[in-house]
């Protein structure tokens, strides 16, 4: 499932604090500029693409994700480095380490993972 830029604005305040209406999520959007009528759009495409669920209370409705951040963080990842770097890791993380630079603390955490992968096969 695709999420937009957009999108995903509005899944993060929901990951963080579901369910809630839809003039919670506006309120936590409306110090970056989002306007109501933004946020309810976002909300509408989102229940129509399957990545939330709605459940009434009273007169209002209330949205929960779905789909689990991390889920969505595998699939994201995953169809980018299938798009940009044929499927490969390697390339992916060399080119990140690259272009945004790595921290020491970036490097022990890459080389402990290295480890544990080669630990588990």
């Amino acid at each position: 499932m695709r999420i937009t830029a957009a999108e995903l604005k509005v899944m993060e305040v929901l990951w963080d604090h579901a369910p809630q209406g839809s003039a919670e999520v506006a309120a936590a959007l409306r110090a970056e500029g989002w306007s109501d009528r933004t946020v309810k759009t976002l909300l509408s495409r989102l229940t129509e693409k399957g990545a939330l669920a709605t459940s009434q209370e009273g007169r209002r409705y209330l949205y929960s994700p779905q789909i689990a951040r991390e889920a969505h963080r595998r699939d994201a990842v995953g169809s980018l480095a299938g798009r940009l770097f044929g499927g490969r890791a390697a390339p992916m993380v060399a080119h990140l380490a690259d272009s945004q630079g790595l921290t020491d603390e970036d490097l022990d955490e890459l080389e402990a993972l290295v480890r544990s992968l080669r630990n588990d096969t």
